[in-house]
């Protein structure tokens, strides 16, 4: 939990209401050619009328990993992995003038911090799971063509008693160097990798990352290429730890019902201070904005469009009604898992987790009940991305201009 905004990225202090937030590149999805299309897993979906021209962007502190062999050529790749309490993704894209293209994608689902909550440490069979997934993430990486890749680790590796062997041990047999980011950074990164699908309007909105360990809330003022973060606050609830942490009762329909209230209960209370600080603007005449980016608010918005399976291009930039969420979360709450699993776009991989993420999403709605909720299939991966290719193209400027002016003294 923290009481002020997460660092800028440039000066490593505070945004302050009033000041100004770092400058970062606001690169948007496009739609890669057909020749891409076929060497990548996974394409990227062009959102709705998002143009805006990036600001400059000052380089950052970011802990970056320059791959061997890369020059200089701006047609290379570069990349960003996320490895959560429940996922391990990555991302690996090339500039494209405004744009960024996808060219390579992978997820897995390794739930990395499954028994965090009891034992206080990573297992051996988690770990295994993660391991064999970011062996894949570097076989990725060593057959593209990367200039520089960022590799974030988040709440699993801050908590555990073992973190930071775990990410010893992954640089030692994968060559990837984790770093653990704070949950100020983790929030900015979310910010920064799906702003652009806030609906427009006046006034304060909300960003909101539930992820496996961990819940981020950031308050936000639109303006500019990227909003101002006004406040913010993490919670050490998401759908792995929220989970881990309520006794299952799957016994009987009220068993259920008790389940999920103790479920809101516990993240309502985590929430307490950010609400009282954001009370006010919650209030608001002009109406309130909301945006969330996790599996949660995917699923369900799935599940609002009736989809046979899960479709990103339908999903990412979607605004539907937040009645529609609370809806859908009360009908998962009372179904056993079973029934849960036989759901389009749930399955078996959250089958157990959905829950928590629903008593999540109902707990903001609770705090910022905005009247629709944005969807974002985006986040860190994007954040990292865009900071990296503002920061070398910043750089590739410098360099130029310092050979212009060596040229000129000769």
């Amino acid at each position: 939990m923290a009481d002020h905004p997460p660092p800028d990225a440039k000066t490593g202090h505070g945004t302050k209401r009033g000041g100004k937030s770092g400058k970062v590149a606001d690169f948007r999805y496009k739609r890669p050619s057909r020749a891409e299309a076929r060497d990548s897993e996974r394409r990227a979906a062009k959102p709705r009328d998002l143009r805006r021209p990036p600001p400059k962007a000052p380089a950052p502190t970011d802990n970056v990993q320059p791959i061997d062999g890369a020059n200089g050529a701006r047609r290379q790749a570069y990349a960003a992995l996320d490895l959560g309490t429940n996922n391990c993704r990555l991302l690996i894209a090339r500039p494209s003038g405004e744009d960024f293209t996808v060219i390579d994608a992978f997820s897995r689902v390794v739930r990395l911090g499954e028994g965090l909550a009891a034992s206080g440490r990573l297992s051996d069979e988690a770990m295994e799971r993660t391991m064999a997934a970011l062996h894949v993430c570097a076989e990725k990486l060593k057959r593209r063509n990367v200039r520089l890749a960022r590799s974030v680790a988040t709440e699993a590796c801050r908590r555990a008693a073992n973190g930071a062997k775990f990410i010893e041990r992954v640089k030692r047999e994968t060559g990837i160097m984790l770093d653990i980011i704070s949950a100020q950074e983790e929030a900015r990164l979310a910010v920064l990798g799906c702003h652009v699908l806030l609906a427009e309007g006046e006034g304060p909105a909300i960003i909101f990352d539930i992820g496996g360990g961990s819940t981020e809330l950031v308050l936000v003022e639109s303006g500019g290429p990227v909003p101002r973060i006004l406040d913010w606050m993490s919670v050490p609830w998401g759908v792995v730890s929220l989970t881990d942490s309520v006794a299952s009762k799957e016994d009987s329909e009220e068993d259920r019902i008790e389940r999920y209230r103790e479920m809101r209960r516990i993240v309502t209370r985590s929430f307490a201070p950010f609400a009282r600080r954001i009370g006010e603007m919650a209030k608001s005449d002009a109406p309130i904005r909301l945006l969330g980016t996790s599996g949660t608010v995917t699923t369900l918005a799935s599940l609002h469009l009736e989809l046979p399976q899960y479709d990103r291009r339908a999903v990412d930039g979607l605004i539907l009604p937040s009645q529609s969420m609370r809806d859908i979360s009360a009908r998962l709450s009372r179904m056993s898992a079973p029934e849960r699993r036989q759901l389009p776009c749930i399955g078996d991989d959250r089958a157990n987790l959905v829950i928590a993420g629903c008593a999540i999403l109902e707990s903001i709605l609770d705090i910022w009940p905005a009247e629709q909720l944005g969807v974002a299939d985006r986040g860190i991966r994007e954040g990292i991305l865009r900071s990296l290719i503002a920061a070398d193209a910043e750089g590739d400027r410098s360099r130029a201009a310092l050979q212009r002016m060596r040229e000129q003294d000769v």
